[in-house]
């Protein structure tokens, strides 16, 4: 039975663990990876403007809650004052974190769900103001 290491030695293809693994100009296989570059990327991670969107709907979310339970013997116009601050430090957090970079879409989608929380809270206040 031949070795298998004279074999490998012998081969034409080289070995993925030795050697980069190259189909034209890209490198489709490296030895500290079991997995191509395409699957793989050697760039830097980028969060995108959804999870920027969704960090600020569920803060506000939280947030609101948050405000609107605290202050339930409290007079309404407090409770709203105060959920309408953290809905706009809310939305100024999200536009400095990046969202200001991001498409003209995802800034009016997230104005128009935070308004719609924010609705919420009024029409749950109503009864106090």
């Amino acid at each position: 039975m031949p070795d298998e290491r004279e074999h490998e030695r012998d081969s034409e293809y080289p070995n993925p663990r030795e050697e980069d693994i190259m189909a034209g100009d890209r490198r489709i296989s490296r030895p500290d990876s079991s997995l191509p570059d395409w699957y793989v990327s050697d760039a830097a991670y980028r969060p995108i403007p959804i999870a920027w969107f969704t960090a600020a709907v569920l803060i506000q979310a939280v947030a609101a809650y948050g405000v609107f339970v605290v202050l339930l013997d409290a007079s309404g116009w407090i409770t709203l004052g105060l959920t309408g601050l953290a809905s706009i430090a809310i939305y100024l957090w999200s536009m400095d974190r990046g969202l200001a970079s991001a498409g003209a879409g995802w800034r009016i989608a997230l104005g128009v769900v935070m308004t719609v929380q924010f609705a919420l809270v009024v029409i749950g206040t109503s009864p106090r103001l």
